[in-house]
This record gives C-alpha cells, structure tokens and sequence, in this order.
C-alpha cells in the first residue's frame, strides 16, 4: 500500500443535491419545496404545527418534573476503578477523590462530584471520598478492606429554617385534622 493507493470508504464522501436544475434532474422548478407559500420560503420553523389538529406534544400528559439546578455527577463503577489500579493510572495505597481521577485522565472533568457504583470487582484495599455510593459499592469496598468517605452535603441556613417552618406547618395541620373527633 502507497500514501497515492489510499481512497476512502465507498460512501464516504457524498455529492451535495444540486435542486433546481432542470426537469431532467428530478429536482427542478420547485427543488422539492412542494407548491409557492410560507414552507417554500427558507427560515421557515412551524414548530409542531399539526394543520390544527392538536399537536403531539400537546396530546401526551405531563410527568414528572427535572429541575435545571440538579447536581450532575460523574459515575464510575468499582471494576473501573480496579482497572485503572492494575494498569497503574491510580496507586491503591493513595487516597481517591475526583481530582485523582481526573489527573489520572479516568474522568474527563470533575462536575458536581462523583457516585460510586457497585458493577465489577474489586480486589485492592481503596481509601476513596465521593459524594454517594451505591450499597454494592459499599460492601465491594468494604469487603476488599478499603474505605469509603462520603461528603456531607452543604445546607444553607435559610434552607434549613424553611425546611423547619414546613414541618412545622405539617405537624399543625396534622394535628387539627386528628383533633376533629373531640
């Protein structure tokens, strides 16, 4: 084989359609816009528009609700771990946390954190602090004589006398609904 020998994957490179050239192309007059009016102008977007039937996205029901302000958290299993041991990334005899992992190239960057999961097996004695971990992480660590340090979440002040004054409204409203016998 020769630098001059060396062609792409057949299918690799495509020729753009060139539209409106001619009846003969199959593409001509209108270039498969269809008939004149608003879609066969261009910056057209009629985003879910059904011709008035009631859209899909309409049509499914609402569940659930995703928050823009979760924590995201890198995931690595305990069998990734023991991995990046055996093939020397990571010194087992060091403490683990995400910057570790991170310098040692195993997670591309640090996020909110880092969950520990339970897939795989661990055979090496690990000292590592995350956020959360999973019970099989935890007996897999555990078992393999290592540690697991998890980091307290930080709550406001504000947030825990809101929390307070919510139970406390609970329990008073609790209270006068069991009261109503008397």
């Amino acid at each position: 084989m020769r630098l001059n020998e060396i062609k792409d994957n057949p299918g690799a490179r495509k020729m753009r359609v060139r539209v409106g050239r001619g009846i003969g192309s199959g593409l001509g007059k209108q270039a498969g816009r269809g008939g004149k009016g608003q879609t066969a102008r261009s910056g057209v977007a009629i985003g879910g528009f059904e011709g008035g039937q009631m859209p899909l996205h309409r049509r499914l029901p609402k569940r659930g609700f995703n928050s823009l302000f979760r924590d995201k958290f890198n995931e690595i299993n305990v069998g990734a771990l023991q991995a990046a041991i055996d093939s020397g990334r990571l010194e087992a005899g060091k403490p683990i946390d995400v910057a570790g992992l991170v310098a040692a190239g195993i997670l591309r960057r640090p996020k909110d954190g880092l969950r520990l999961l339970g897939e795989g097996e661990l055979k090496a004695k690990v000292a590592i602090t995350v956020n959360h971990a999973s019970a099989t992480a935890r007996a897999a660590v555990e078992k393999a004589g290592g540690s697991i340090m998890l980091i307290e979440k930080k709550i406001l002040e504000a947030d825990e006398v809101k929390r307070k004054k919510t139970a406390a409204k609970k329990a008073k409203t609790g209270k006068k609904k069991s009261g109503d016998a008397d």
